[in-house]
């Protein structure tokens, strides 16, 4: 797949960065877009935590090595902060059906308020089955998540 010319997408919210499926997700947008920048977002009405800001420091250290993709936090709506970066794009995650309505929803609804396009985009097929809450469940008890994945099947020769 060809890189979109001279094209930003915004991977943004306030999630936890680490879950599983999020380098899945940019890694994809990197085959679209030419430039991510993740965005990690707080409350408008209030200045980025420390928690958000150490969120970033360590997502910007897993891609010093690539410049295609930037980090911030904002405190901002979502879709002014990708109008004053400069991204033509929303890029959203999902892991199955239900992340997906949830997601085409959100797509419409910014579309029609301002114009942004959404891209969602699929982790891959054996992330599906552990949900975001399951994760963070996990991740509280200091569960090394990637454990509960199940494994690619391999052909026998």
């Amino acid at each position: 797949m060809s890189t979109i010319t001279s094209s930003t997408a915004l991977y943004a919210g306030s999630f936890d960065p680490f879950t599983i499926g999020h380098a899945d997700i940019v890694e994809r947008a990197l085959e679209i877009f030419q430039r991510v920048i993740i965005g990690i977002g707080v409350s408008p009405d209030k200045t980025p935590s420390r928690s958000a800001l150490e969120r970033a420091e360590a997502i910007a250290a897993l891609y010093a090595s690539d410049s295609r993709v930037e980090v911030r936090v904002y405190n901002t709506l979502t879709t002014d902060f990708a109008a004053s970066a400069g991204a033509t794009c929303l890029v959203r995650g999902v892991r199955d059906v239900a992340d997906f309505e949830k997601e085409r929803n959100l797509a419409d609804i910014n579309r029609r308020l301002t114009g942004i396009e959404t891209v969602m985009l699929f982790a891959r097929p054996e992330l599906a089955c552990v949900s975001s809450s399951a994760v963070r469940e996990l991740k509280r008890f200091g569960t090394d998540v990637s454990a509960f994945l199940p494994t690619p099947k391999t052909e026998k020769k």
